[in-house]
């Protein structure tokens, strides 16, 4: 009885796991960036704070709409840590998404944030602006992984997951 209440118990410890997901804190109040550093802490290397100026916390161009003239009818403009280096360690970033008439945002996930979303404009073109909970969100697009990823993903497999024709799921490869 004795053993079977131990092997229960590490059959049970087996399945717990611990995962830490987050940006770690910052070691200061600010650290801007320094894009030339090699050295990587906590994100991007620190600039000397004798040389900060109030250009690493700018961003001009969230007012310039995105040409939209592309096969999904949308443009995103990213504002992060690489176009405000004064973002670095303080774990946000924002994007502008431009959407002509009937375009999108294909399918995506952000492996290493959280977003929100808000549209500003939204008949005709539409305007949103989106905020994240990561200096360096990435972007994952869900077409590119399935369709266009390398080694490519057979054709038998995919016609056969999305329920369609070898030749559908070829042609569709052949975009990416």
């Amino acid at each position: 009885m004795a053993n079977h209440i131990v092997l229960l118990s590490l059959v049970a410890l087996s399945f717990c796991y611990l995962a830490f997901a987050f940006e770690p804190s910052p070691l200061q109040d600010f650290c801007v960036a320094d894009p030339t550093s090699s050295a990587r802490v906590n994100g991007l290397a620190c600039k000397n704070p004798m040389t900060v100026q109030a250009n690493d916390f700018f961003f001009s161009g969230l007012h310039i709409a995105g040409n939209t003239s592309n096969p999904i009818g949308s443009r995103v403009t990213p504002v992060n840590v690489a176009q405000i280096p004064g973002l670095n360690t303080l774990g946000i970033s924002m994007v502008r998404i431009d959407y002509a008439p009937w375009g999108i945002n294909p399918p995506h996930t952000h492996p290493r944030a959280s977003e929100i979303l808000t549209i500003v404009e939204g008949y005709g073109n539409a305007v949103a602006i989106a905020s994240l909970s990561s200096q360096n969100p990435g972007v994952i697009t869900v077409a590119n992984a399935v369709f266009g990823s390398n080694p490519a993903i057979a054709g038998d497999i995919l016609a056969k997951a999305f329920q369609v024709d070898k030749k559908i799921v070829e042609h569709i490869q052949s975009k990416f």
